[in-house]
């Protein structure tokens, strides 16, 4: 019984830290969801927001693995994290304040990107992304890294000051 108990809480913490993004709401009709009818997507209402990315505007500001598909080449002029989400996943809801905060923090030195894993199926295939929030940190030089899982504030802030502002802003880079 003890086992039992010990196996659902494990399965039940789980659940709740990452959302497995295979299942959730989909779009039928190809209608883009709440956030991106916010108009978060004109570049005239982007300043000190997160910008939501589709297929198209990811490989113009990111990445352009149609071209490079074997070496990452970022095409950005500042540093990026990027959150892969869904509407429907409670963690994705949870962190989605926080990097409303950090990309008013941070407007200038860094962009924060989402990406809907329903309505950008393409782009979260190409990231392997099984699980959500994943949150993809991005230099300015190097390599990107992902990180699975709802993390707190400060555990983002870390990793933004220490991965991506300080790279970016190190002379002898």
């Amino acid at each position: 019984m003890i086992k039992k108990s010990i196996v659902l809480l494990a399965s039940v913490f789980m659940l709740a830290t990452a959302c497995n993004s295979t299942t959730g709401k989909q779009t039928n009709d190809g209608e883009t969801l709440n956030m991106e009818k916010s108009g978060l997507n004109s570049e005239e209402n982007t300043a000190g927001k997160p910008i939501h990315l589709t297929y198209e505007t990811f490989v113009e500001k990111v990445w352009n693995f149609e071209e490079n598909p074997q070496n990452w080449v970022y095409e950005g002029e500042l540093p990026a994290v990027i959150d892969f989400y869904a509407d429907w996943c409670a963690p994705c809801r949870k962190i989605a304040p926080i990097m409303e905060k950090l990309a008013k923090e941070y407007e200038g030195k860094l962009i924060i990107y989402k990406i809907d894993v329903d309505n950008q199926q393409k782009l979260a295939a190409v990231f392997q992304v099984q699980s959500i929030p994943s949150v993809l940190f991005t230099p300015v030089d190097g390599q990107p890294m992902m990180q699975a899982g709802a993390l707190t504030e400060e555990m983002y802030r870390q990793i933004i000051d220490e991965q991506l502002i300080k790279q970016s802003t190190n002379p002898t880079k």
